[in-house]
């Protein structure tokens, strides 16, 4: 890809770009991994992926606003619209629309062509080890979640099997399953180096989460 094309699709990426857990440094870190990725898979369309990589977050503002939108159906079809716009043939915008459109994982939607894999890859990375429990708890802070939901009886729920959202109960939903869905050995090998430290600080949370509720039982002995 020529500089000046890359500037095209980072400026486009930048003007659309949300702050938080999905800012311009998200996309820089996936676009990282992507090429990361690519070195070791065969037929890589690095064009195509590039700019899968800069545009598939580009509908997160319109999912922001309306949350019943899916920013990858959104972002799916303004990245297409976009490339079109900008001379692009029809072919070339459609691999990058289908990439974007199938790089969410909360969808039902596997990516199909090895460009599309790369990005779904790469993008779940961001998701693993301390990074992802980072941008968890920032996206979390971001919608208003709580860390943890407290069962009926008062104790700390650890999450799992929670019907109310929080950082615990997203754990269980997603950062903890994240490792079984990657398509690259790459990506796979990058996610298990960095499975540890995100259960380490799961773990570590929860422990004293509880331990800080068990010690409100000495207000029982001052408050009369």
């Amino acid at each position: 890809m020529k500089k000046e094309e890359f500037r095209l699709l980072y400026d486009y990426m930048t003007a659309c770009a949300e702050g938080g857990a999905h800012d311009t440094e998200h996309v820089r870190r996936v676009l990282a991994y992507a090429l990361e990725i690519a070195r070791t898979e065969k037929r890589v369309d690095h064009d195509v992926l590039i700019a899968a990589c800069l545009l598939h977050d580009v509908g997160r503002e319109a999912q922001a606003k309306d949350p019943a939108l899916c920013h990858a159906e959104v972002g799916a079809k303004m990245a297409y619209r976009f490339l079109r716009e900008q001379g692009y043939t029809g072919d070339f915008a459609a691999a990058v629309r289908d990439a974007v459109l199938t790089h969410r994982f909360r969808k039902d939607r596997p990516p199909r062509s090895m460009e599309a894999k790369i990005l779904f890859d790469a993008d779940k990375l961001d998701v693993v080890g301390a990074m992802g429990i980072a941008r968890t708890l920032e996206y979390r802070a971001e919608v208003g979640e709580p860390l943890y939901t407290l069962l009926p009886g008062g104790s700390v729920s650890d999450g799992d099997g929670d019907d109310s959202p929080s950082f615990f109960q997203e754990y269980h939903r997603k950062l903890k399953r994240i490792y079984d869905s990657f398509y690259t050995k790459r990506g796979t090998e990058i996610a298990e180096s960095r499975r540890a430290a995100a259960e380490r600080y799961y773990e570590a949370l929860l422990t004293e989460v509880r331990e800080t509720y068990a010690m409100q039982e000495h207000l029982e002995k001052v408050v009369e």
